[in-house]
């Protein structure tokens, strides 16, 4: 890997992003000293510019930053450093130092997943899910099962259309029923890497 550590006075930024969730938790800077470090080591070590001094992440803590992969920019003078991390990041105790948590999200599924939580928790009668939701676990367990026989139906025809719409449908109240009974996506991401071999 070729790094351009003469471009800013020998350090460079490291960005450093968790390897499952790909959310940023903190900025640091590194040198040749510390980048050798953090290969050698396999956890993340920095040039800190207040201590003047090489600087590894948890060494006082414990919240150690684990490496999984660096990879440098176009123009090879900034590090994206992939970990996984052990603990909160920040200093403060925080996930990140941007004070966010550090959780899996989804795109418009963890979107949609806050609609659905917020319809059952500030219910409206116009609302569809709170309507849902108001009926009970059996009606919300026995819509999904519905929708499950007809993406099962749709799945045997030659209809794409049809099957992408039941298995919306299937997908959509399996989150009503997913937070009906307490869980969200990522307890299911959980068991499903647990199941990994």
């Amino acid at each position: 890997m070729k790094i351009n550590f003469d471009k800013n006075t020998g350090l460079i930024p490291a960005i450093i992003q968790d390897a499952t969730t790909k959310n940023v938790l903190m900025l640091g800077y590194m040198n040749q000293e510390s980048f050798d470090k953090t290969i050698e080591t396999n956890k993340v070590t920095f040039y800190s510019r207040s201590k003047q001094r090489l600087w590894t992440k948890g060494e006082e803590s414990g919240n150690f930053l684990h490496l999984i992969d660096i990879k440098n920019d176009c123009d090879d003078d900034s590090l994206l450093v992939t970990v996984n991390p052990q603990g909160p990041t920040c200093h403060k105790g925080t996930d990140t130092c941007w004070a966010e948590e550090n959780t899996q999200e989804f795109g418009f599924l963890s979107t949609l997943e806050n609609t659905i939580q917020n319809r059952i928790e500030n219910p409206d009668e116009a609302s569809y899910v709170a309507s849902l939701y108001k009926r009970g676990i059996n009606k919300m367990a026995q819509k999904v099962g519905e929708e499950a026989v007809e993406v099962v139906i749709e799945a045997k025809d030659s209809n794409d259309e049809l099957f992408l719409d039941e298995s919306a449908d299937l997908l959509f109240h399996y989150l009503i029923l997913l937070q009906a009974k307490g869980f969200k996506l990522n307890d299911i991401v959980e068991v499903l890497k647990s199941r990994k071999k």
